[in-house]
């Protein structure tokens, strides 16, 4: 399948989707925290979702059961939401969330802690968002989409972390999932070229140990198989002329934001 170029009101449609999706994660954050399940995070989120006359993109999709996804520990992606999932102080959760509207998606993911987390756990975090921003630095057009991963790929084992190999970034606009794939390593000229556009979900999934990864008996959850804690970060960001645009932060944010790690 051919990578799509999109004009820019579509962008600008993805753009409306992306903020939704964006504070759908903020309308969350006071649910961070013990005692919550995953289940009530995934209620709570498709509701907001409906409020603003979206959809929320995951559910079906491959036969994927739940709205949203909800990663904790050593969970890298694809967590199914439970009654039986009770966050607990200590703990770190990835949620992931697409967003329909106006028949064009969106798709972020963040990764916050729960109470009081390891400094293992914060430096975690903090080095997977900033790997991500590093990405979206190189996501220029005249670059090739190994940029994008080498970039990420530099900043995470730098400072002692791996990267997932088997799962990748990848196109979106008016599908969820379109090409290219996206890795988060690799080299800088290798893949296809960047061009005006273009719109891509970035998103670096780093373990605190082996990248190496297994997958449950439900066939979604993917976790490090060392059982190590995992971190995810994802914005849909469009390439442009004036460089990428993020479409997953309200309009005007600054590009280098590291929301997580403010008050917590």
């Amino acid at each position: 399948m051919a990578v799509r170029i999109y004009t820019g009101s579509e962008i600008e449609k993805i753009q409306q989707a992306g903020e939704i999706a964006y504070r759908a994660h903020m309308h969350l954050v006071p649910l961070l925290k013990e005692g919550t399940t995953t289940m009530q995070l995934d209620k709570v989120a498709n509701d907001f979702i409906q409020s603003q006359g979206a959809t929320a993109a995951f559910l079906g999709f491959n036969g994927y059961p739940a709205h949203i996804c909800t990663s904790v520990n050593d969970v890298v992606v694809h967590g199914i939401p439970g009654n039986d999932v009770v966050l607990k102080n200590g703990d770190i959760i990835g949620i992931d969330i697409g967003v329909k509207y106006a028949d064009y998606y969106s798709d972020t993911a963040w990764t916050w802690p729960i109470g009081e987390v390891s400094d293992a756990n914060r430096k975690l975090i903090e080095y997977t968002q900033k790997s991500l921003f590093q990405g979206i630095k190189a996501a220029v057009a005249g670059n090739r989409v190994g940029a994008i991963g080498a970039a990420v790929q530099d900043v995470a084992e730098r400072n002692g972390f791996s990267v997932v190999r088997s799962l990748v970034g990848h196109g979106v606009g008016k599908s969820i999932h379109e090409e290219p794939q996206v890795p988060n390593f690799g080299r800088k000229k290798d893949g296809v070229l960047l061009k005006n556009g273009m719109v891509l979900a970035i998103e670096p999934m780093i373990n605190a140990g082996s990248y190496d990864v297994t997958t449950d008996r439900d066939q979604w959850t993917v976790r490090t198989r060392d059982r190590k804690c995992s971190a995810h970060f994802e914005h849909t960001i469009a390439i442009t002329s004036a460089g990428p645009k993020i479409c997953t932060l309200p309009e005007k944010s600054e590009t280098n934001v590291f929301i997580i790690l403010k008050g917590k």
